[in-house]
Parts: structure tokens; sequence; C-alpha cells
């Protein structure tokens, strides 16, 4: 089943284009890779996809509804894009509270899920301010699945991770897209792309320049 479709995408900012045309199929239950270098796109695109950036030409539908029509889009979507931004003075699960609080998709029951899901403990006091690094992110991604979303749009996740911590997160998102989610992931690192993805998208110039599949490591 298709759940995310994009034709003849475009964005431009100013004089800059930063979309040209992108057209793909990514469908339901699989993960898909998007990967190119700095400045090919890919960032801009999965704004674009999960409503952060409304101005782009063309069309985005998910599950067959048209993107910019928020009412009647059904799909929920967990996000990571850019470094993730908690209030600083508060512990790990008190920020994920503020956030649920804003939909009311989440008690405190699935936040305390989420956080053991990602190697968290929910009953820790320490504020935000002195986590690690690797401890933001492994926050971040609890937020992002903490509402089951159907969808994740997923940018660098990995960014500051250790090791332990990144296989801990490659299989994560396995079990989620064997729970039938889908998940659309840029990252930098091959390893990701080889393990994890579906389908490949490679990104340069905004636009895609090559698309593949084929079957990562269960």
């Amino acid at each position: 089943m298709t759940q995310v479709q994009l034709v003849d995408v475009g964005l431009k900012f100013g004089e800059f284009q930063a979309l040209r045309e992108v057209n793909a199929t990514f469908d339901a239950g699989r993960i898909h890779g998007i990967v190119g270098r700095n400045g090919s796109g890919k960032t801009v695109l999965l704004k674009c996809i999960c409503g952060l950036l409304d101005a782009y030409s063309g069309q985005i539908t998910i599950n067959g509804v048209d993107r910019r029509n928020r009412k009647a889009l059904g799909a929920s979507m967990g996000i990571i894009i850019e470094a993730p931004g908690f209030v600083a003075g508060y512990s790990g699960l008190t920020n994920l509270k503020f956030l649920a609080d804003i939909r009311h998709q989440a008690g405190r029951q699935e936040i305390v899920q989420a956080m053991e899901m990602v190697g968290l403990d929910p009953k820790c006091k320490k504020h935000v301010e002195k986590y690690s690094l690797g401890m933001r992110q492994r926050l971040g991604i609890a937020q992002a699945i903490m509402e089951n979303p159907d969808m994740l749009v997923l940018d660098e996740p990995m960014n500051g991770l250790d090791n332990a911590g990144v296989k801990d997160m490659r299989q994560l998102f396995k079990d989620l897209r064997g729970q039938g989610k889908t998940i659309l992931l840029a990252s930098h690192n091959p390893r990701d792309i080889e393990e994890l993805c579906d389908t490949v998208s490679e990104m340069d110039g905004g636009v895609f320049t090559a698309q593949s599949g084929f079957a990562p490591d269960p």
C-alpha cells in the first residue's frame, strides 16, 4: 500500500531552487532511506513531507490525502529533524509530558514505555541540561514514538549516539517496521542504510538522481 506519494514537488528559497520536480512513492510498512551530500535537499524534502514547510509546488499525498489538508490527514507522524529541543531545567519524563499535553495522544504509561524502548530510565530525575548528547538524541526518539505514530520521519536520528546506542536504535527501527510502521530515514552513515532500508533514494541538487530497492539485513 502506498503511504506517501510525491508528484513534481518543487521549492524555492528566493532564487535558490531547493527541490526540483521530485517524484517518488514510499510504501507503507517499510524503511525508506534518503541519502545525499549536505545541501542536496534531503532535510527540505522531509520538512515538506511532515508539514513544516508548505510553500512547495506539486503535490504530496499521505494515505491518499493531500498533505496540505491537515484536517483530513489521518496519518499520525513522529518526527526528528535537526537537534531535539527540550526544556533544560526539567527531567526527560517531564519534558515528554509537556509535549504530550499538546495533542493528548500519549499518557504517562505511553511516555514511560517510549523512554524504556530507547534505553532511558523514566525514573531518573536528572535534568535534560545534564544529559549527554546521546541521551538527548534517545529522548528525541522517545518523543517521536511515544504517540504510537503510523509513520516516522527521521533526519540523522543516530547523531550523538555511541556504538551501543546506534546498535540499539537500529534494532528499535527494525522492530517498528515489524509492527507495520513506515519510516523515512535520512542518514550519512552507509551502514544505517545497508542494515535498515528496504528502498534507497539518492538526492543531488534537489532531485532524486537514483532510486533502488533491496532486502536489508534482518
